[in-house]
C-alpha cells in the first residue's frame, strides 16, 4: 500500500466523523508514521494557504515541491489534498493532536515547521497571517521561540539573513561551540535520520532546504573570523 493510500484513508476516515485521536492515534508507528507526518504537513498546510485570504496556484503546487508524488499516484494525491481543504476541523485542534502524536520535543515537529514554511513563502510573499499562523502552531508544538526564528531566517528573504540566526547560533559563542551546532545540523539533515523520525521519503526534499542553508550559514561566519578556521 502506498503512502498516498495510507493518507487517504486516514484523511477518509476524518472525513467520515472519525474522531482525530483515534486516527492520529495508528500514526505513531512505522510506517504509518510517515503518512501521518504528511498528513500533518499537507493537513496544515491547507488551512495555512487560507490565511491570506487566497489560495494561489503557487501555494498549492508547493506540496509537489515538498512531496515527490509519482504520475500513477496523481489521484490519490489530488484526492488527499481535496479532502485537507474541506475538512472543517480547525488548525489548532489538529495541531494539538499532531504534537500528542509525536511528542514534546520531537525532532519531526522542526521538519514538520519547515515544510509548512515551504508552502508559506511558495507564492513569493510571507503573509502576516501566515507568519501569525505559523507562530501559533509552533507555540502548540512547544517550539523555543529562537527555533522558530531559525526556522523563519532560513525562508523568509525579505533581507540578507543572519547566518547566526540561520544556525540557530549566537555571535558570542565562540567558534567550537557554533562548529558543534553545524555539525548537528548537518547529521539531523541526514536524509536516512530524517526518515528514521518519521519524515516519508517522498518528502526528502525538505533535507536538500535545510542543508543548503545550514551549510551556507556556516560558510559566512567562518569567513567572519579566519583565525578561527581549522
Amino acid at each position: 500500500m502506498s503512502i498516498w493510500t495510507r493518507i487517504s484513508d486516514a484523511l477518509a476516515a476524518l472525513a467520515k466523523g472519525e474522531g482525530l485521536s483515534e486516527v492520529f492515534a495508528n500514526l505513531r508507528t512505522p510506517p504509518e508514521r510517515s503518512a501521518g507526518f504528511a498528513i500533518a504537513v499537507i493537513a496544515l498546510g491547507a488551512k495555512m494557504a487560507k490565511a491570506d485570504g487566497l489560495v494561489t496556484r503557487d501555494e498549492v503546487s508547493a506540496f509537489r515541491e515538498v512531496f515527490t508524488i509519482p504520475q500513477d499516484e496523481e489521484k490519490q494525491a489530488a484526492r488527499v489534498f481535496n479532502l485537507a481543504r474541506t475538512d472543517v476541523a480547525g488548525f489548532e485542534l489538529y495541531a494539538k493532536r499532531i504534537a500528542d502524536m509525536f511528542g514534546p520535543g520531537d525532532p519531526a515537529l522542526c521538519d514538520l515547521m519547515e515544510g509548512l514554511f515551504f508552502i508559506a513563502v511558495a507564492d513569493g510573499e510571507y503573509h502576516p497571517n501566515e507568519n501569525e499562523f505559523l507562530q501559533h502552531v509552533a507555540t502548540i508544538f512547544g517550539m523555543p521561540d529562537e527555533q522558530f526564528f531559525a526556522l523563519r531566517a532560513r525562508f523568509v528573504q525579505d533581507a540578507d539573513p543572519c547566518p547566526y540566526q540561520v544556525l540557530g547560533a549566537k555571535p558570542e559563542m565562540d567558534m567550537a561551540e557554533i562548529r558543534k551546532i553545524w555539525r548537528q545540523e548537518v547529521r539531523n539533515s541526514h536524509p536516512d535520520r530524517m526518515i528514521a523520525r518519521g519524515v516519508p521519503e517522498e518528502a526528502i526534499k525538505l533535507a536538500e532546504k535545510r542543508l543548503i542553508a545550514v551549510n551556507r550559514a556556516w560558510e559566512e561566519i567562518n569567513a567572519r573570523q579566519p583565525q578561527a578556521k581549522s
